[in-house]
């Protein structure tokens, strides 16, 4: 299945006030079911966005690479997964996903996958 990116603001925004928290040990994810308001697809698909601020760290560089590490790490379980219904999904990468085993990014979303179905 293929990942599509959760564009905009106020999508964005929307999905941090009213959507469900999951907590692991290298990220959160805030997830709703459903597409957003401006996609009329029919298809399952995945919407992801990433939220790091730089509460999380002061280089832009290291917050970019713990946004790229949580979605590749995403990318790949979903790969060997079937399906999933329709919903978009907001990562926010914590400190600890930076300096952290790939493997270890990967049993989170295992994790967090495991409760969403």
């Amino acid at each position: 299945m293929k990942l599509f990116r959760l564009c905009g603001r106020k999508a964005c925004g929307y999905v941090l006030r009213k959507g469900k928290v999951w907590k692991g040990s290298t990220m959160v994810i805030r997830w709703l079911s459903g597409s957003p308001r401006t996609v009329s697809a029919r298809e399952a698909r995945l919407y992801v966005g990433t939220v790091a601020s730089t509460k999380l760290h002061k280089s832009a560089v290291k917050r970019n690479r713990m946004r790229r590490r949580c979605r590749e790490a995403l990318r790949k379980v979903v790969r060997e997964q079937e399906k999933f219904p329709t919903c978009q999904l907001l990562i926010c990468p914590r400190s600890t996903s930076l300096h952290a085993p790939f493997v270890e990014i990967e049993n989170d979303i295992r994790a967090f996958l495991s409760t969403f179905h």
